[in-house]
């Protein structure tokens, strides 16, 4: 079977699974992961449905057993992983209508505002179920959990506030200097971070954000223009004017 018959019957599955049609989403998410198994199925919240379903856990099993024999993909820690994959999904709730939602009845909406508290009252959870898993477990290595699962950790983080961005900052370095988690992800925490902190950032990944209208596309401001290059180019980072140019970012 082909690309397109992955995408038609995982795209079927998750209609119905936002309509409820349980069984028929499962019925077509088998079929999908059988032309192409893949854990990014894992962190849809399109499929948040099935989660609360009795049979998500067997099929969460069979698909780490699919990609373990048709991709070579083992996960040694299969437990945290499935916890931080939960996360993720979660993590990515409720974006998608946000933004239907701003475009349609614009950010002033009261519906906005609904679907935003919300949003923080799922990232409020979400961080405080990641310290339990970190005082538990530690930072989430790429070599334990997988690429996605690793990453989860970093996405909740990113979404929550400087108190927690700068509890976990220096774990996260860690990992990164054991090539177990990502310096790019690394940098754009250390700056969200740094923003949340009313300070200039380190690494020129972020531009000043608007809560009202959404994203501006001017550079926020740096810690010291004469060495962020240097900076970057320490974790592995390219100059800034070349991620500027490829971003849209005026500085």
């Amino acid at each position: 079977m082909s690309r397109g018959d992955y995408n038609a019957a995982y795209d079927y599955a998750c209609a119905l699974s936002l309509d409820r049609q349980i069984d028929s989403s499962y019925r077509y998410l088998n079929i999908a992961i059988r032309i192409e198994p893949s854990f990014s199925v894992l962190t849809d919240p399109d499929l948040i449905p099935l989660r609360e379903d009795s049979r998500w856990k067997d099929f969460e099993n069979k698909l780490i057993s699919e990609m373990k024999v048709r991709k070579g993909v083992e996960i040694r820690d299969e437990e945290y992983a499935k916890d931080l994959w939960g996360l993720l999904c979660m993590d990515q709730y409720c974006f998608y209508e946000t933004s239907i939602a701003v475009s349609r009845l614009g950010p002033g909406s009261p519906v906005v505002y609904a679907v935003r508290r919300l949003q923080s009252m799922i990232n409020e959870k979400n961080v405080k179920d990641l310290e339990n898993l970190l005082s538990k477990k530690g930072w989430p290595k790429r070599s334990e959990v997988g690429q996605q699962a690793a990453g989860a950790a970093f996405f909740i983080l990113q979404h929550s506030n400087a108190v927690a961005q700068e509890k976990y900052i220096g774990m996260f370095e860690k990992a990164c200097r054991e090539n177990e988690a990502s310096w790019q992800q690394y940098a754009l925490m250390f700056d969200r971070m740094r923003m949340n902190q009313n300070l200039p950032q380190k690494y020129g990944t972020h531009h000043n954000l608007d809560p009202r209208t959404g994203n501006t596309n001017e550079l926020y401001r740096l810690e010291d223009a004469t060495k962020v290059d240097e900076w970057r180019k320490e974790i592995g980072l390219e100059p800034l004017k070349d991620y500027l140019s490829r971003t849209g970012i005026k500085y």
